[in-house]
């Protein structure tokens, strides 16, 4: 009996020990686990430079000065971008290994393809992504991390955004372009002085607005509109508070630049405030295919966007939706269709 009380207690402590040395040894493997893969930032209020290097060796950096990103000269930047980049920093996770057979092959490639994230925490470096190729469902990238403490992890892994399915890299350019800040205006109503729309073929969309002390006239071709609502004049002029363009040229070459410029404007929008005076040009884009227009015709022409000439001679592309609720002032003051042709009067869609 006491002999099989000791055999028991025998196998038990080995039990034991054996349960013991594989808990250490699948502890410390999921702590190297964990280093491959821990490219959260869990607090990105101590972010302070993001440095992103594409695959064709261009590079933008993001520095952050007073809770404002700025490029690296201080210029202004798109801060929803921004807000992108710091939402996956925050929210990634991992997604899994990938097979055996696939790590080398994927580790070659993203050696000579990747894009690089080098990210400081408090002004010390702490950690880079390294961004490969979409994983095979392309709900996430396939990704290698290095960071101060650990180095370079040895393989790549798959990793995604919580919450979303899909690619992680877009979120990170390094074109200049695309960083831009996009505003044109941001004028408050009482620092507007003046605004002017001036057509080039449709004289009867002219008008004018001018303050005078705490009262407004309004022309339409240098004619007084014999009715004016002052909260249509308001609304109005209340949506200058936040006017961007869609993006900076991507498509045209100098030449081209040149050629729209040198072209006929069919719009030109004057705005001055207390504090400055800005001139506008807007400039048709010719579609490649027929498109049909508010009032159901068919036009050789982007019925969604066009070209703006900004104050210091930049080419952008602009949305008609944003523009036309400044440039086509009958909307607000409806006196102006009594000079319309009879088809572009009320009952029609503008």
């Amino acid at each position: 009996m006491k002999k099989r009380a000791v055999i028991l207690l025998l196998f038990v402590a080995i039990l034991g020990g054996l349960t013991w040395f594989a808990l250490q040894l699948n502890a410390e493997q999921g702590g190297s686990d964990t280093r491959a893969f821990n490219f959260k930032i869990e607090d990105t209020t101590s972010i302070s430079k993001i440095t992103i290097t594409d695959a064709f060796g261009q590079k933008f950096s993001l520095v952050k000065k007073d809770n404002t990103w700025t490029d690296i000269k201080g210029g202004c930047i798109s801060q929803a971008n921004v807000s992108l980049i710091l939402e996956a920093l925050n929210k990634i996770e991992f997604k899994g290994y990938l097979p055996k057979k696939s790590e080398k092959r994927f580790t070659e490639l993203m050696a000579t393809s990747h894009i690089k994230v080098e990210i400081e925490q408090d002004g010390e470096w702490t950690k880079t992504w390294y961004l490969g190729p979409a994983t095979p469902d392309h709900y996430g990238q396939i990704m290698l991390l290095e960071t101060a403490e650990d180095g370079k992890s040895a393989n790549p892994v798959m990793m995604k955004i919580s919450g979303m399915n899909g690619l992680i890299d877009p979120r990170f350019f390094a074109d200049p372009r695309q960083w831009a800040c996009t505003e044109i205006m941001a004028f408050q109503l009482d620092d507007i002085l003046s605004v002017k729309a001036k057509f080039s073929q449709e004289a009867y969309r002219n008008f004018e607005i001018v303050r005078k002390g705490r009262k407004y006239s309004i022309t339409q071709n240098g004619r007084a509109l014999p009715f004016v609502d002052t909260t249509n004049v308001f609304r109005y002029l209340q949506g200058f508070q936040n006017i961007h363009f869609e993006q900076k040229n991507f498509t045209l070459s100098d030449r081209q630049v040149d050629s729209v410029k040198h072209s006929r404007a069919f719009c030109v929008f004057n705005v001055a405030t207390k504090y400055e005076r800005i001139q506008l040009k807007l400039f048709r884009i010719k579609s490649v295919e027929e498109q049909r227009n508010e009032f159901g015709q068919l036009v050789n022409m982007d019925m969604n966007s066009f070209w703006c000439e900004l104050p210091d001679g930049e080419l952008v592309k602009c949305q008609y939706h944003v523009f036309n609720p400044l440039i086509l002032g009958h909307v607000y003051f409806p006196d102006m269709e009594r000079l319309f042709p009879d088809s572009l009067k009320t009952g029609m869609v503008q």
